[in-house]
């Protein structure tokens, strides 16, 4: 299959919390060095004619305009937590410069968290200036935005179903801590991935470092970057030192092409 050149920028690679964390003084949260500056995780998708965002955190409206997004076509939701979906408000912009509304996509669990925390925008009866959104219910069928192909992997956060997203030969996994042999058979062939990383001590809910590189290996991908990163993973350049050349830790403005 033939894919159009694609453009991902790492608009945010931090945990919920954010890097560096409010109150701490850590020598992460305190590090002069701007890698180690991580708003939360997104990624910015682009072809030639496409732009969409995966997940719109807390920090949305600032990464959109840090990255100079002119034009946004859709944002495709990974799962209900709040650091992922905080920011949709904000697509209001795209709707006034647009004049149309912002297509969504998330799948039934996501859209009920939607529905329930940005009550005002699905409202009958909307007060003026509300954002507009065309909402689209997906599962783990692929589906188009534009002329970029959405391949959904259904991945776990402990019980939870997140999706994760094969855009052609790139695939982008947050917030999960199994993926059921079936749903590996759908990266296997990407010469790229994405996993979140969230430290090297075991958590609930998170991929290690050491888990995130055994899985990256297992499935022979190329080239890893991780993300969804804590300050408790320690300094950038410190850990990436450490790792080899395909297998690094991603930072805020990123951007790979393929």
């Amino acid at each position: 299959m033939s894919y159009p050149q694609l453009k991902i920028t790492f608009l945010g690679t931090g945990t919920s919390s954010g890097v560096p964390m409010i109150g701490c003084s850590c020598e992460v949260c305190t590090s002069p060095d701007k890698k180690d500056t991580r708003l939360r995780s997104s990624i910015l998708v682009q072809s030639a004619t496409t732009s969409l965002v995966v997940d719109t955190t807390p920090d949305f409206r600032y990464q959109m305009l840090r990255a100079d997004v002119k034009q946004l076509d859709a944002v495709i939701f990974t799962h209900p937590h709040k650091d992922h979906i905080a920011g949709l408000d904000d697509v209001r912009a795209y709707n006034f410069f647009s004049q149309k509304p912002m297509e969504v996509f998330a799948n039934a669990l996501t859209e009920e968290a939607l529905r329930r925390e940005f009550i005002y925008i699905f409202a009958e009866n909307k007060y003026p200036g509300v954002p507009k959104i065309n909402m689209n219910t997906i599962d783990d069928n692929p589906f188009y935005v534009g002329d970029i192909l959405v391949e959904p992997v259904l991945v776990y956060h402990l019980k939870m179903p997140v999706l994760g997203f094969r855009f052609g030969k790139f695939t982008y996994i947050t917030d999960a801590n199994r993926i059921d042999d079936s749903e590996k058979e759908k990266i296997r062939g990407s010469e790229v991935i994405v996993l979140n990383t969230l430290r090297k001590d075991k958590h609930i809910s998170h991929f290690t470092l050491d888990e995130a590189i055994a899985l990256s290996d297992e499935l022979k991908i190329p080239t890893a970057w991780f993300t969804h990163i804590s300050h408790q993973m320690g300094r950038h350049n410190e850990v990436n030192k450490y790792l080899t050349s395909n297998r690094q830790l991603a930072w805020d403005g990123l951007t790979v092409e393929l």
